[in-house]
């Protein structure tokens, strides 16, 4: 029997299977407002065969976002889009279906990839970033503000009030994103945090603040929505001192506070990384954690294969595998490592006559081939 297509729950949360689908950036938002695009996107996701689709990362106010494009969910406009897409999933879907809450902090107000990804100028609609402290993400880039009290506390309820939009309309779990370089990220890398009031120095000081956030959020979501937080397990930079054993820590620390899963993934914070890519390259950093803290664990990171997403759950070095690219390209990919692993995977009914076991049936209504 395949453990990848094994049922597991979260809280009260049943998943038909192990596979997620990452969050992925889509930049075709409208002043934070989810479009059509995303519909189709995430919409076919609904329809794939996966257990858990996530939402791309979600700005919880404007200046959170990384760019124009990206979506929020801090008014009643971004609300209304995303109950769109959730009204979708509940009549068509059999994928559950989570938001991923965000804030971009010194790496926001850019352009979008395919206009260079370069910050943007005054021209061309720039807004002021903001960061754990005055430190620009690279050269050429926004010198953020470092944030004060009164900045600290507008964004942690900005978290807060996301959360309770994302309970509001529907979500069946949330993720927190301190991954990739991004506000929470910067908090916790001392290549980026040159704080020295409590938020900074140590370890301690440094994930103080975004654990702050996690429990401000567990406490206005319903104890049985699942709440887990994704975060880079390693900066890939030689000088700095956030890595795995950083990462587990901060991971226990979690635990403590009641977050239900944790998606390891890693880098995002420099242009100085050096990252050695290649199958499942983050994985290793997931089955440390996974080991060290018991916590329901997501891996992701360039896994492509049925049988390698097999071996991934089946090993324990995950409880889930999350795909990005690999489901841009197929968005069956789960039918197809049913097909390949023996599995079921859900079918809609419209298109149950493409499944291999009912090839050469007829269409109905049409007369069989004699």
């Amino acid at each position: 029997m395949s453990q990848l297509f094994s049922p597991i729950s979260l809280r009260s949360l049943e998943l038909a299977n192990r596979i997620v689908v990452a969050p992925m950036c889509q930049y075709s938002a409208n002043n934070g407002t989810l479009s059509d695009w995303h519909l189709m996107h995430l919409g076919q996701y609904a329809v794939s065969g996966a257990g858990l689709v996530f939402v791309e990362a979600t700005g919880v106010e404007a200046a959170g976002r990384i760019t124009p494009g990206c979506p929020g969910l801090y008014s009643d406009e971004n609300e209304a889009a995303m109950a769109r897409i959730i009204n979708f999933y509940r009549t068509y879907g059999a994928a559950k279906i989570g938001i991923q809450l965000a804030h971009a902090g010194r790496k926001a107000s850019c352009h979008v990839p395919w206009d260079g990804a370069a910050p943007l100028g005054e021209g061309d609609g720039s807004w002021e970033t903001s960061s754990a402290s005055a430190q620009p993400y690279a050269e050429g880039w926004h010198m953020p503000v470092a944030l004060n009290d009164a900045g600290l506390a507008r964004v942690k309820a900005a978290f807060v009030q996301a959360a309770e939009r994302s309970v509001r309309v529907g979500f069946d779990c949330i993720e927190v994103h301190a991954a990739h370089g991004y506000l929470l990220h910067q908090f916790l890398s001392p290549f980026s945090n040159k704080r020295n009031d409590k938020y900074g120095g140590d370890i301690e000081g440094r994930m103080k603040y975004p654990l702050e956030v996690f429990e401000a959020i567990r406490q206005v979501v319903p104890d049985d929505i699942p709440v887990g937080v994704r975060f880079s397990a390693t900066d890939w930079v030689e000088n700095s001192t956030w890595d795995l054993t950083e990462a587990t820590r901060f991971s226990h620390e979690l635990k403590k506070r009641g977050c239900d899963f944790v998606d390891v993934s890693s880098g995002g914070n420099s242009p100085l990384q050096q990252i050695s890519v290649g199958p499942g390259y983050q994985t290793p950093f997931a089955a440390e954690i996974r080991q060290a803290t018991g916590l329901p664990t997501m891996a992701v990171g360039m896994i492509t294969e049925p049988k390698q997403a097999e071996t991934i759950i089946r090993t324990g070095q995950a409880d889930f595998v999350a795909l990005a690219r690999g489901m841009l390209y197929d968005p069956r990919w789960p039918w197809h490592a049913a097909e390949a692993l023996k599995a079921q995977a859900a079918f809609p009914p419209q298109y149950m006559r493409t499944h291999p076991s009912l090839q050469g049936e007829p269409i109905p209504g049409n007369p069989p081939k004699k």
